[in-house]
């Protein structure tokens, strides 16, 4: 686990939050932004990561004993927590935007280009915590590098402040086996994606009954 002080400023959650918003942060993130800094009994990155585990395990009805267990937690910690979860419970507007945490449930966003006869490459947009932001159809027609150019796939995404994507496109012969265009489209988006902050998680390959997810 790295701690707070290894990282580079600006990947700091509190500058990340501010130059990218809140709907950038992994929910880890939230918490080191939310507890700010360490202590003498633990690190602010153990002390979040702690944290979200009972997080993870009691959700919003987290009491003020079970964080109390937390090393490095004290009592002003632990009320702002507390302060900032029922804030939440009282103002959040639920959303309809689906999680997007695997690949199937991506698949299940691109029923509409699986018997496409054309090649149509699109980029789902995702917040920290991997709810849907946005999909985008970016090119149609057979794909190379000249027409998925990480600038276009990135530019939206960067301006929806996502966290990451996952982009995919249709093999209408029904093969969903990856071509050496497809690898290296990869790769390439993968790259672009460590260099821009927002994280390529997957590449999927659809056809009308089947999909793959491609490995570089």
């Amino acid at each position: 686990m790295v701690r707070m002080s290894q990282m580079k400023i600006q990947d700091r959650p509190r500058e990340k939050l501010q130059s990218k918003g809140p709907a950038s942060l992994s929910d880890f993130e939230l918490l080191q932004a939310l507890i700010g800094s360490g202590n003498k009994q633990a690190d602010v990155s153990k002390i979040a990561k702690d944290t979200l585990k009972l997080l993870q395990k009691n959700g919003a009805d987290i009491t003020y004993e079970q964080l109390k267990q937390v090393t490095g937690m004290g009592p002003a910690r632990i009320t702002e927590i507390l302060a900032a979860l029922e804030l939440s419970r009282r103002y959040l507007i639920d959303s309809d935007q689906p999680i997007i945490d695997s690949p199937e449930k991506a698949v299940e966003q691109l029923s509409d280009i699986r018997d496409k006869k054309q090649e149509h490459f699109v980029v789902l947009s995702l917040d920290g915590a991997n709810r849907l932001i946005a999909k985008r159809t970016i090119t149609i027609g057979t794909l190379n590098s000249s027409l998925v150019h990480p600038r276009e796939v990135f530019a939206d995404a960067i301006t929806d402040r996502a966290a990451s994507i996952i982009v995919a496109h249709n093999h209408p012969s029904g093969n969903t086996k990856p071509s050496m265009a497809d690898i290296k489209i990869t790769e390439r988006l993968s790259r672009a994606g460590n260099l821009l902050g927002v994280n390529l998680i997957d590449h999927i390959i659809v056809t009308k009954s089947d999909y793959e997810v491609v490995t570089c």
